[in-house]
């Protein structure tokens, strides 16, 4: 949900790859938006994926809508979503299609998962997203991070549209771990699927939870804290 992956540093705009006209022209329509440099909005440049944003609403493992997400809209910095789109192409052409669960993540965001963590007497979603874990070992155990990817708008949390992943998105427990062998065949190649898409087209996995995909450069790009609007 909130780790970085190691990657080589992109540094300032002019040392990022060239993204070409289409690339750009994503750029171009996020202008009259109130996003990041650089950013643009998912739906703009890639309304074939579906978006369900768990955090702009109380479908997820805190129970409440997160601090940061005033909108349930993908935010992405224009070169992860110019892959994206490529990504989703891809699947397309393949007869499937995929949805979101995440995008930018508001650094706000990241720190109130942080202090829930940390709350013991709130343990309101403990059968549906960690049975088996306690909720303060949920740090230690790499579910929870000070930092997130997602705050560089370089990483997503996604899956293949009514596919069957084996468990829930941020379901905390080793059944997430992507080559886990406690699910079902099916499962297993849904989650084989998704990583060779992603992987073709610059995304990384990380390998303890099946959705989470992060590109190149996020763990020393830029993040913010902007609200999603």
């Amino acid at each position: 949900m909130t780790r970085f992956a190691s990657h080589i540093r992109l540094g300032a705009s002019k040392a990022r790859p060239a993204l070409g006209l289409a690339a750009a022209a994503m750029v171009a329509s996020a202008a009259a938006g109130e996003l990041p440099q650089d950013f643009v909005k998912l739906a703009d440049v890639a309304p074939g994926v579906e978006q369900d944003m768990r955090y702009a609403g109380p479908d997820n493992f805190t129970g409440k809508p997160a601090p940061g997400y005033a909108s349930a809209q993908c935010w992405l910095r224009a070169d992860a979503a110019h892959k994206l789109v490529e990504a989703q192409a891809d699947a397309h052409r393949h007869g499937f299609d995929l949805v979101v669960y995440d995008c930018y993540r508001p650094r706000r965001a990241v720190a109130a998962f942080v202090a829930w963590s940390q709350q013991d007497a709130d343990q309101t979603t403990k059968d549906r997203y960690y049975p088996n874990v306690q909720k303060r070992e949920l740090f230690a155990q790499g579910y929870i991070a000070e930092k997130s990817s997602h705050s560089t708008g370089l990483a997503v949390d996604i899956a293949i549209k009514g596919r069957d992943f084996g468990t829930l998105f941020d379901y905390f427990d080793k059944q997430s771990w992507t080559a886990s062998a406690d699910v079902p065949a099916k499962a297993r190649q849904n989650r084989q699927t998704l990583e060779a898409l992603m992987r073709r087209h610059g995304f990384a996995n990380y390998p303890r939870e099946w959705w989470h995909f992060t590109l190149d450069g996020a763990r020393d790009a830029e993040s913010f804290d902007t609200e999603i609007k």
